[in-house]
């Protein structure tokens, strides 16, 4: 297992109970009871109008190795005023280095998930100036973590843009308008699109290459929304999305008996965590071997047992189980009774079950108690106080500005409309990036995902890369060690940052 090291600590956070879980997915179950879109209208992008106050900061810092000067700027913009219905401000977190605003410098937009929240974790987590450094030590009280300056942000290759879409952040609806009208993939996709196009031309930037970075829920956004810059003028065209906890194909979200996809594609991130706990037989072999072979194991014999399902042979039966065991750390017993299936939530509560402690979901790394009676939180969710604080404090010193209940880190929206509910329709939104790829020939998509991430697993993001038509050459993944937010560890921090970094200067068909 690797070994981490700490940076030193420079600012203590206090915990915040209870946090949003901002970066989760949710429930399919909120999709399918919405059974009508609401109507949607044409949109359009009127000239941005200014907040009456607009903090901005002139700092520098080392990014990538290189000294970069800067501008820190929070401000306002609005979209879509002249739409009948419709009309947000959408409030934002910026940084523009030094130099010629009309460069051909790319500019990154970057937003979280939900749906819908605040971009607080990859701002403060991975891509900001400033990221929290969260102890090696799982078990440390969350006021040993602290703000340090973040040599891994991607400032020196990109601006950076943080997006909050409408009633998260400081971002709100105009008055009469029913925010319901943005809580739909589509619309949401439509609304940060014209907060692109609007803030590319306040800033003289059209013209400058376009980045989408999306975690989680944001990763479905940043897919939907490529796909329809896609049909824009070609100077709003999209050059690359990067999927952090891809989603797009919901492939392993509902593990469902009969989905036995999900099972195969799940299989690895289970194999990894229980590595990362000593739970699994490695048979002499390193992790990077292990996983592999945990992967081959699930893509044939696993997924062709599951496929036979009833009909599979009792002794070919008991020696998968035995398999299983070796991978996940879950008893052969349990996998033949339980016809060679346990679905994520399951393996959380099952692997210390005789200890009475439960794994985290974000991030199967934690470790709980299990309480006597009542629901059994996530030990994971310390994470997001962490990050909730770090932020809160990091504003305040930079911008002035308090973080306080009038900053939504996540809305209540009552429903999310992910498309009509059918069992003919699959949610495939990975599928509109095929209008950015086919557009753009400079294009590029870049998908990352957390070991120990139960929510969106590596053979989920594997599985969407082999079922979609995208050009191979012009598509890379990787994997961090964590969870969800892998760039809670100081080595994925690193590694997150260098392959974003790459990914927006380019790589050739040859990998260079």
């Amino acid at each position: 297992m690797p070994q981490f090291r700490r940076p030193k600590q420079t600012m203590s956070l206090k915990l915040m109970l209870g946090a949003a879980l901002a970066v989760f997915l949710p429930a399919l179950s909120a999709a399918c009871a919405q059974t009508s879109a609401p109507v949607v209208e044409g949109v359009s992008v009127i000239a941005p109008v200014p907040s009456v106050t607009e903090p901005e900061a002139r700092a520098s810092g080392v990014f990538g190795g290189q000294e970069i000067s800067y501008t820190a700027r929070l401000e306002t913009l609005s979209i879509q005023s002249g739409v009948e219905g419709r009309g947000a401000d959408i409030s934002t977190f910026s940084y523009v280095a030094d130099g010629d605003p009309a460069s051909d410098r790319p500019v990154l937009f970057a937003f979280n998930g939900g749906p819908i929240a605040a971009s607080i974790w990859l701002h403060v987590g991975a891509l900001g100036p400033y990221r929290v450094h969260v102890p090696d030590d799982l078990s440390a009280p969350a006021s040993e973590a602290g703000l340090v300056p973040n040599d891994y942000s991607p400032l020196d290759v990109a601006d950076i843009v943080f997006f909050d879409p409408a009633t998260t952040g400081f971002s709100t609806v105009h008055d009469g308008v029913d925010p319901q009208v943005y809580y739909t993939v589509e619309d949401d996709a439509g609304q940060l699109a014209d907060f692109i196009e609007a803030w590319l031309v306040r800033h003289d930037r059209v013209g400058s290459p376009i980045f989408l970075l999306g975690e989680s829920y944001g990763t479905m956004r940043a897919a939907v929304t490529a796909g329809q810059l896609a049909q824009r003028d070609a100077a709003f065209h999209a050059d690359g999305v990067f999927l952090m906890g891809q989603a797009v194909n919901m492939v392993e979200y509902s593990q469902r008996r009969e989905n036995i996809i999900s099972y195969v594609v799940s299989l690895p991130t289970l194999a990894a965590t229980a590595w990362e706990h000593g739970k699994a037989d490695a048979q002499g072999r390193d992790f990077e071997t292990f996983l592999a072979d945990a992967w081959a194991f699930a893509e044939t014999d696993y997924l062709l047992a599951l496929f036979q399902g009833n009909g599979v042979d009792p002794e070919v039966r008991a020696e998968l189980a035995r398999e299983l065991e070796a991978y996940t750390g879950i008893s052969a017993d349990y996998y033949v009774e339980h016809n060679l299936r346990i679905t994520k939530e399951t393996y959380r509560r099952e692997l210390f079950r005789d200890e009475g402690l439960i794994l985290g979901r974000s991030d199967a790394r934690y470790v709980g108690q299990v309480p006597e009676t009542g629901y059994a939180p996530d030990p994971s969710g310390v994470l997001q106080g962490i990050y909730v604080d770090g932020f809160t404090d990091y504003v305040a010193d930079t911008f002035g500005v308090t973080i306080d209940e009038s900053y939504a880190q996540i809305a209540n929206t009552g429903g999310w409309y992910y498309g009509a509910p059918s069992p003919f329709t699959h949610f495939a939104y990975g599928t509109q990036m095929d209008a950015a790829f086919e557009v753009n020939p400079d294009f590029r998509l870049f998908i990352g995902t957390g070991y120990q991430d139960t929510m969106t697993t590596l053979g989920a993001a594997d599985y969407a890369v082999m079922q979609s038509e995208w050009p191979l050459d012009r598509v890379r993944t990787n994997a961090y060690w964590g969870g969800h937010m892998a760039y809670s560890v100081d080595e994925s921090a690193a590694q997150f940052g260098a392959d974003v970094r790459d990914w927006i200067k380019g790589w050739s068909a040859e990998g260079e």
